[in-house]
């Protein structure tokens, strides 16, 4: 990719700005870190020393006053902000990488599709669990046909965390959209979407298990979609005993794969993608395995060789289509289509009812 980098503006330097959008960002060809959005001076602090030429602001308003200076705006700030950050980029006539869940509503981020639509800007959602080592190869299995018709999939995204941590992500207040299932639920949710498509209904049960918790933190959410196929999602703060990341069942085999893609853990390290051979990948004995008729604990199937994750591969595709005009990686339309799916489940589990969409 040639020519002048494109500048990017990034507001917030918490979890997701600091170990996902920013070294993906200053990793990608085309692209360059231009400001950073932050008003904790131990993040601006970290922000410097991380990137040593990047420019600092206090608050967004700083940032849109250079709007001009500008190409590219990412939004890695807490969920209640979400909208408002990227309904102002977008009136500033600059495009938007959101972190998910782009907003609270379905509602919302049809509002906000239909504004970047208007304007002719990108408008695209990070789900950047699209590109984790397990799910590219489960992708690659469904659609060679390995497993057959797939009858069933069960993905869980669990977490032994008996403590609180604290912060916006557990607050009970509606407004700050935080709790499991707006957290890893748009993971998983979106996740199942890729793969099987619509989803025809919704049950789930949502909980609050931990003492002085204020929103959910062990939630099971099950679909049917509209071609059969049933997924049954778990995401828990409170899992004792984690069980496989998939269990895919179909009518040949099935695909059984536990653990985390490696590249989050990467990340938190301080590793780059790009400094060395292997981003993504993970020995052999971590692959999953293929079979019927035998448990993959003692040793049925074969090992299934796992892809290499590819996070890098979000922002290359966003400024692809920047520069040339290519399609946008997960658009705001599709993350709709997922909140539709979380605000039936939240209905499902508050009136104990299964919900058809």
């Amino acid at each position: 990719m040639t020519g002048t980098p494109l500048r990017v503006g990034l507001v917030g330097y918490g979890l997701a700005g600091s170990v996902f959008h920013a070294p993906l960002i200053s990793a990608t060809e085309g692209l360059a870190l231009d400001t950073v959005v932050t008003s904790n001076p131990e993040r601006q602090q970290q922000a410097r020393a991380e990137f040593p030429d990047v420019r600092l602001a206090a608050t967004p308003d700083e940032l849109f006053e250079r709007a001009a200076e500008l190409d590219l705006i990412v939004v890695a700030s807490p969920n209640r902000t979400h909208v408002p950050l990227a309904t102002t980029a977008l009136k500033a006539g600059l495009p938007v990488v959101v972190d998910k869940p782009v907003a609270g509503t379905a509602a919302e981020a049809r509002e906000l599709a239909a504004l970047a639509e208007e304007s002719g800007l990108l408008l695209s959602v990070f789900q950047n669990r699209r590109w984790d080592n397990d799910f590219l190869t489960l992708r690659k299995l469904v659609s060679e046909g390995t497993l057959g018709d797939v009858y069933r999939f069960e993905s869980h995204f669990e977490r032994w965390r008996p403590q609180l941590k604290g912060g916006w992500r557990e607050s009970g207040d509606p407004a700050e959209v935080g709790g499991l299932l707006y957290d890893l639920g748009s993971h998983v949710v979106d996740q199942a979407l890729v793969l099987f498509g619509p989803v025809a209904s919704v049950y789930a049960e949502v909980d609050v298990r931990r003492e002085g918790a204020r929103t959910d933190d062990d939630t099971f959410i099950a679909l049917t979609h509209a071609n059969g196929v049933r997924s049954h999602l778990y995401v828990s703060a409170t899992t004792a005993q984690l069980g496989p990341r998939f269990r895919v069942l179909g009518s040949k085999a099935g695909y059984v794969k536990h653990g985390l893609d490696p590249q989050e853990a990467a990340l938190r390290d301080g590793l780059r993608p790009g400094a060395g051979a292997g981003w993504g990948t993970e020995p052999e004995e971590l692959w999953g395995r293929v079979g019927s008729g035998e448990s993959p604990a003692t040793g049925g199937g074969r090992p299934e060789p796992t892809l290499p994750g590819d996070y890098p591969a979000y922002y290359t595709a966003v400024a692809k289509a920047l520069r040339e005009g290519g399609p946008h990686p997960v658009t705001a339309r599709e993350a709709a289509v997922a909140l539709d799916v979380l605000e039936a489940a939240r209905r499902s589990a508050d009136e104990k009812v299964t919900v058809t969409l």
